[in-house]
């Protein structure tokens, strides 16, 4: 089985196409729920969907699968053409898509570098894929793995010191266009985490008249109490369009929540005073037409990247620490995918004597007719005990050589004395796989057709 990564971030595609490609909760476990249900017929043996405003990615587990089957999943269930999508798609496999997904939890690939939202994004996409039956043995381990990895880097370094997120980016560049900030009527729009730390970045910058507006007031008051902000539900929107210098919106509903008709109404009533518009969520609330309404300045999140050149200097600086970070803990990763690949070969070793074991007992069992029922259980006890004993040192001393540079090489033997039939070991502890140039001019692994298939059994471990 190998893993085998495909998505879309702030680095390679626009917003436009990102809020395309973009899954909301519901859809994820629409979708995943509607693939374990038919995971007889299914190309994907595990699959976690991780959709954030900057990044749209499938982490996958196939022994077949190609990328361009998950271009064509994509279009399946997004819509978007695959020639839209193949030009701005990254495709990585087994380590390389491993080391990829401990980079975005460490904050490496994210539009700010260290931001700490990433991996709460990351455990969640987990969740969501083992509520439905998605997550699977290889996975798990994987994404426990690079969460294990996120929390180190931003604990033993200090690659999120001096906190900067979207959010945070957004207060500032609000900061920088309407002086003062003191004064300025605020509107924020959601009650979710990223409008949470809009606000509070808000105030930490000395804003003074905050007004959270969301579609229910519940989660608009948790906010509210804690940040001494108002609060108000859509249905006072023009009214808060009307009154606000600055608005920063982040819903995750998936259609447009300001339409320019309804900010080019609510200018006409503003006497020409100008207004602000930072839409930080992904799909977009506010109607990118809306820029062209007189006095509207309007910025998405793409805007955002402008703010980041010497916020991050520190952050970069500790880039080389977490590095260290994610290579050990990527070698423990290596290590566990090259164990699992002795799985099908101790499993065969174990089925080849199980059979041999039942034939003899049964040719012995049958020269022996005068034996008890009780007798006959002590000797297929001791036939089982005595299999067990010789098989123990073999199959032990094949999972403590899984991980060597000649795993393959006793993998064969072990199939030659035992007269197994069956390939060497696949792609993360055999021979290395082919490699093609993906569209950033690095390199991903192109998957070998012949591949084993993971015991069922196989438990992962947890943190």
């Amino acid at each position: 089985m190998h893993i085998i990564t495909l998505g879309v971030n702030h680095n390679t595609a626009s917003i436009q196409l990102r809020e395309q490609l973009a899954f909301g909760e519901e859809e994820i476990r629409a979708t995943l729920s509607s693939l374990a249900t038919a995971n007889v017929t299914s190309a994907f043996a595990e699959l976690v969907i991780l959709s954030t405003c900057n990044r749209t990615e499938l982490y996958a587990v196939s022994s077949h699968l190609t990328f361009a089957e998950l271009e064509i999943f994509l279009f399946n269930t997004c819509g978007v053409p695959v020639n839209a999508i193949h030009p701005h798609v990254y495709q990585y496999a087994d380590m390389e898509a491993a080391r990829h997904l401990f980079d975005v939890a460490a904050g490496l690939d994210s539009l700010v570098i260290g931001e700490p939202q990433i991996l709460g994004q990351i455990v969640r996409a987990l969740e969501i894929a083992r509520g439905q039956n998605m997550a699977g043995p290889i996975l798990n381990r994987l994404f426990q793995a690079a969460i294990h990895a996120g929390k180190r880097a931003r604990t033993e370094t200090g690659i999120s010191r001096n906190p900067a997120s979207v959010s945070s980016l957004a207060a500032s560049l609000a900061e920088q266009i309407v002086h003062p900030i003191a004064e300025a009527r605020v509107v924020v729009i959601g009650a979710g985490e990223m409008a949470e730390l809009a606000v509070e970045a808000l105030r930490k910058r000395g804003a003074q008249k905050i007004l959270v507006v969301n579609r229910t007031l519940d989660r608009a008051h948790a906010i509210a109490d804690r940040w001494s902000a108002d609060i108000a539900t859509f249905e006072n929107m023009d009214d808060a369009l009307i009154s606000a210098d600055i608005l920063i919106s982040s819903t995750g509903a998936p259609h447009l929540i300001l339409t320019e008709r309804m900010i080019s109404e609510a200018m006409t009533a503003r006497e020409h005073r100008p207004l602000v518009l930072i839409d930080i969520a992904v799909p977009r609330d506010i109607d990118p037409e809306a820029a062209k309404v007189p006095h509207v300045k309007l910025y998405d999140i793409d805007h955002l990247n402008e703010q980041l050149e010497g916020a991050l200097a520190e952050r970069m600086a500790e880039a080389p620490k977490v590095r260290v970070i994610l290579d050990e803990e990527i070698s423990e990763f290596a290590e566990y995918m090259k164990s699992l690949e002795m799985i099908p070969l101790i499993a065969d070793i174990r089925q080849h004597a199980e059979t041999i074991r039942k034939d003899m007992l049964d040719k012995t069992l049958r020269r022996l007719p005068d034996l008890t029922e009780a007798e006959c259980a002590r000797i297929e006890a001791m036939t089982q005990a005595l299999v067990k004993q010789i098989l123990h040192t073999p199959t032990n001393r094949l999972r403590a050589e899984a991980a060597c540079p000649h795993a393959p090489e006793y993998a064969t033997v072990a199939r030659t004395l035992f007269g197994l039939r069956g390939e060497g070991l696949c792609g993360f502890a055999g021979k290395p796989c082919e490699l093609q140039p993906n569209v950033k001019g690095r390199t991903s692994n192109v998957l070998p057709q012949q591949t084993f298939d993971l015991q069922p059994s196989i438990a992962p471990s947890t943190d």
